[in-house]
């Protein structure tokens, strides 16, 4: 009996056969009856001991988890159930909605691949060890992240004054019917036009009107050296009708075809404001026999222009904001995207900042002009009327014609003797004469103004031009910024009527021939 009494029982014998489970027992019995016999209810006083200090000290080891952890891991399980279910959807579309014989294949896959096509140049710009099927997907999810954000975070700011909205006004312009049968707005200030010793007519730029002409430019200045002023609306701005397929070559007629509708029967000269100035350099390409000088204040050249030097096109484009470079970009290359930009600038009823709806960085002398309100009213008046008619595309169509081919190139205007020497007869004719030679390109006066702290207009474009017209009058403007030279300056403005005109004359009187005024062209007759 002592030996069977000393010998370990079969729950200790089990016990040290199986490691710790952390049960602790207790020597009750399980789902056993009372009845039984008292051998099946004898336990053991040293094992359960035992066990029951082991299970404490992994206890005080092994903390519960917190409910942190618990959250932690019950997302962690939900992400991975949505990884696999978004890896089974893959599954399912490659295998039924995109194969060859599929539906939407059979009828989205030429339209998709032809524009894959045209997007192809757009993996360039992506690092040569990303595959573009899954960079494009990553960038375009980010892209709506940020706009997302950004409709987020544009709340109203409390210390802002809060944003002017767009007013309409109810047309008021004059109007001419040109040959094709569209109506030009336009207006007259200045001389009348039988009293007008000088004819000036001014295109405007791009977020323009007519009614911006030479801004703040008194009367009384333009009456006291004979000068007409006459501003238009480019087509599809303010009250002028759109055209259908407008250039810069049919930008130069529309200006010949006002200056005849209101009598501007001799030449007359052109003045070319920023971006204004490509329809004034158009104006000398193609209509020179009517041009008496041009005036350019901060003038404009196609960034792309084939004849810029790496130095130039370097100079250039390194002095504009990441928005402007990338807005000359998508005018090139994705113009449609465009309306995008507008529409949420100064098509989207409310007025902003001048600097932000051009894209562009403002020197000293511009942000003190700028934050006037006597700019500001100017400002948002001329916008109102520029954007009229609501519809994006003439703004489109303006940013598409700063950066596309122009049809020609600024030293296709430079002075040069041209002798015509082809051909047999004028070979022949060349044995015993001269041969036939003339004068070509604009041989009127070129006078450009440009501040030297514009941030629109970089300077490296003045040197171009210089180098490719040297015969044109360029004054380089310290401390001058884009706006501050042109705008509400009467001593600028009697400066540029000075260098145009002489010595102010006042308007013709109506005795004398307008044909005999010795200053009628915009330049002294020397007798003989």
């Amino acid at each position: 009996m002592e030996e069977v009494s000393g010998a370990n029982t079969w729950r200790e014998e089990l016990a040290s056969l199986v490691e710790d489970t952390g049960i602790i027992y207790t020597g009750e019995t399980i789902g056993v009856s009372s009845s039984l016999p008292p051998f099946y209810a004898a336990k053991s006083t040293v094992a359960p001991a035992v066990m029951a200090a082991g299970v404490e000290s992994d206890h005080e080891r092994q903390p519960p988890e917190s409910l942190k952890e618990q959250v932690t891991e019950f997302l962690k399980s939900w992400g991975e159930m949505l990884l696999e279910l978004g890896r089974g959807c893959k599954d399912i579309l490659q295998q039924t909605v995109v194969t060859e014989d599929s539906f939407i294949v059979q009828k989205l896959g030429g339209p998709v691949a032809k524009a894959s096509g045209r997007l192809r140049f757009l993996n360039e710009f992506l690092p040569e060890d990303r595959d573009p099927v899954h960079a494009w997907p990553v960038i375009f999810f980010v892209f709506i992240l940020a706009l997302s954000a950004l409709n987020l975070n544009g709340g109203h700011d409390g210390s802002v004054p809060p944003v002017k909205k767009v007013q309409f006004h109810p047309p008021s312009a004059r109007r001419i019917q040109l040959p094709d049968g569209r109506h030009m707005s336009y207006r007259d200030i200045g001389v009348a036009a039988d009293k007008a010793r000088f004819s000036l007519i001014a295109p405007h730029s791009f977020l323009s009107s007519r009614l911006a002409g030479i801004p703040g430019v008194k009367t009384s200045l333009l009456e006291e050296f004979g000068v007409r002023l006459v501003t238009y609306d480019l087509p599809g701005y303010g009250e002028s009708d759109p055209h259908p397929s407008r250039n810069l070559n049919s930008s130069a007629f529309d200006m010949l075809h006002l200056a005849d509708a209101v009598g501007v029967n001799d030449k007359f000269w052109v003045l070319g404001y920023s971006s204004g100035s490509m329809h004034a350099w158009a104006a000398l390409r193609y209509i020179p026999h009517k041009i008496a000088g041009a005036a350019m204040v901060a003038p404009i050249i196609n960034p792309y222009e084939p004849s810029l030097t790496k130095e130039e096109m370097r100079s250039i484009w390194g002095e504009w904001l990441p928005k402007r470079k990338l807005m000359y970009y998508l005018a090139r290359r994705l113009p449609k995207l465009l309306s995008i930009f507008y529409r949420r600038s100064f098509l989207s009823g409310k007025h902003g900042r001048i600097d932000k709806c051009m894209s562009l960085s403002l020197g000293r002398k511009d942000e003190i002009l700028t934050e006037g309100t006597t700019f500001e009213d100017f400002w948002h008046r001329d916008v109102e009327e520029s954007i009229r008619q609501g519809n994006t595309k003439p703004f489109i169509e303006e940013s598409i014609l700063q950066v596309s081919n122009w049809g020609f190139s600024l030293a296709d205007l430079q002075v040069q003797r041209k002798c015509y020497k082809s051909g047999i007869f004028p070979w022949l004719k060349s044995l015993y004469s001269q041969a036939e030679c003339e004068l070509v390109g604009f041989l009127e006066p070129i006078h450009i103004w440009q501040g030297m702290d514009d941030r629109a207009v970089p300077s490296a474009m003045m040197d171009h031009i210089s180098r490719v017209l040297p015969g044109a009058n360029i004054y380089k403007l310290p401390n001058e910024g884009h706006f501050s030279f042109f705008f509400f300056c009467d001593e600028c403005h009697r400066q540029i009527f000075s260098t145009l005109f002489g010595s102010p004359q006042g308007p013709l009187d109506q005795e004398i021939d307008r044909g005999e005024d010795p200053r009628i062209y915009g330049r002294d007759i020397i007798s003989n």
